[in-house]
């Protein structure tokens, strides 16, 4: 038996390469993706290998993470419940395509990974495999008895871990669960599962890694610019940057006035809520500067169109569905939408705040002298709207002459 298993380094997965080689007597290939962790992918090839895996995989999905999953999500303006930028959720998919890749080249007949039996990712990698290599065996164990016995909680991992010289970062003093990429920062389970719980105030706030809070970042606004093309964000500041480099670059500049935390209540898929708390600098400044380029280009019976699908594509990325047909089918209309989304929009980052200060675009529909209250002749004639209005007013007429109208 051969198992290839998703593999962070983290405390779930530094256990589980052990507890499989000693409860299948198998050949243990671990897997990386490089998504953007940065640091967090040190040692890793060093520590799989003593921990008991034969071959170790750590491989560089930066920009195809950008570029074909983060980029098709932002064009799409998918946030989940009005508030989540699916960090985690779009990461998934592209880990459990690469994972099922190795497999293949390693000749393995399993995948296995680290997500819990209550979490959403469990959903999100086991459908990936299904959609791709329906005929590999897949584990779990979390969703083991026999495993949730040896680990009830973290406690127990810890000591796992530090009895067989398993270093994580993990700890009793700092218990909660931390995911990390190119898009986000998660962080979950421990001292968050109480909603009540302050993680912003002095003695917490060491937990956040990517942003500074409002109040320390600086009392200087700054400007930045975004150019787009189809949907596509391609420079900062004038500076073109592949898709990776340039979601880094607006990292670094939300991270440093305060952008893009959020911190809630969410519906998992399995039907439970679940705090979490996350940090998404550049996807938060992204998505308003897509939407700014959208407000200009796009017809207005299109834009709500798509706007009306968000709610269903941030779903499907929510639940696990990127490689279903129906998110493929979203994904076509919203492409369709996005051949003029070309632009560029200037913002200022403050505080936590980020502020639209203009936009412009060579394909824009706004008209100044349509708009213009000034008297500027155009070729909208405002006598037009007497019957454009008495028309829209006919059921509403009809209903009061025949039924006595609405209730006031």
């Amino acid at each position: 038996m051969k198992i290839v298993l998703a593999y962070s380094g983290g405390l779930d997965t530094s256990v589980i390469v052990k507890w499989l080689k000693e409860t299948y007597d198998a050949e243990i290939v671990t897997f990386a993706a490089d998504i953007g962790q940065e640091e967090e992918l040190k040692g890793l090839a060093q520590k799989a290998r003593k921990t008991g895996a034969s071959r170790h995989y750590t491989l560089d999905l930066i920009e195809e993470f950008a570029s074909d999953f983060i980029f098709p999500m932002i064009r799409a303006n998918a946030i989940y419940e009005g508030q989540y930028y699916l960090g985690t959720s779009i990461a998934r998919p592209l880990i459990a395509k690469a994972q099922v890749e190795i497999a293949h080249k390693e000749k393995a007949d399993t995948v296995a990974h680290g997500a819990t039996g209550k979490g959403n990712d469990q959903c999100r990698f086991e459908l990936t495999y299904m959609a791709l290599d329906p005929k590999l065996n897949i584990i779990a164990p979390w969703k083991i008895e026999a495993y949730r016995e040896k680990f009830p909680g973290r406690a127990e991992m810890i000591a796992y871990c530090a009895k067989h010289h398993i270093p994580v970062e993990a700890s009793l003093k700092k218990p909660y669960s931390m995911d990390r990429n190119l898009l986000h920062i998660s962080y979950e389970a421990g001292i968050l599962e109480d909603p009540w719980f302050d993680p912003t105030t002095k003695a917490n706030k060491g937990m956040f890694k990517l942003s500074v809070s409002p109040e320390d970042a600086p009392d200087k606004p700054e400007y930045v610019e975004v150019d787009f093309e189809k949907g596509n964000a391609v420079s900062v500041n004038g500076r073109k940057l592949t898709p990776g480099k340039l979601l880094k670059e607006l990292n670094r500049l939300g991270g440093k006035h305060g952008i893009g935390r959020v911190d809630l209540v969410e519906n998992r898929f399995v039907g439970m809520k679940s705090r979490g708390v996350y940090e998404t600098p550049g996807g938060t400044i992204l998505m308003q500067a897509h939407r700014q380029v959208e407000s200009l280009t796009l017809d207005r019976e299109v834009l709500q169109l798509r706007d009306s699908l968000i709610p269903k594509y941030a779903q499907l990325v929510y639940n696990g569905f990127w490689y279903a047909p129906e998110r493929e089918a979203l994904q076509a209309l919203v492409d369709e939408s996005q051949k003029y989304v070309s632009g560029t929009v200037r913002l200022k980052l403050y505080k936590g705040n980020i502020i639209t200060c203009g936009r412009k675009s060579k394909y824009s529909m706004y008209d100044d002298k349509i708009a213009s209250m000034e008297g500027v002749k155009s070729w909208y004639n405002q006598s037009d709207a007497t019957g454009f209005i008495r028309l829209n007013g006919l059921r509403l007429r009809a209903r009061k002459l025949a039924q006595g109208g609405p209730r006031v």
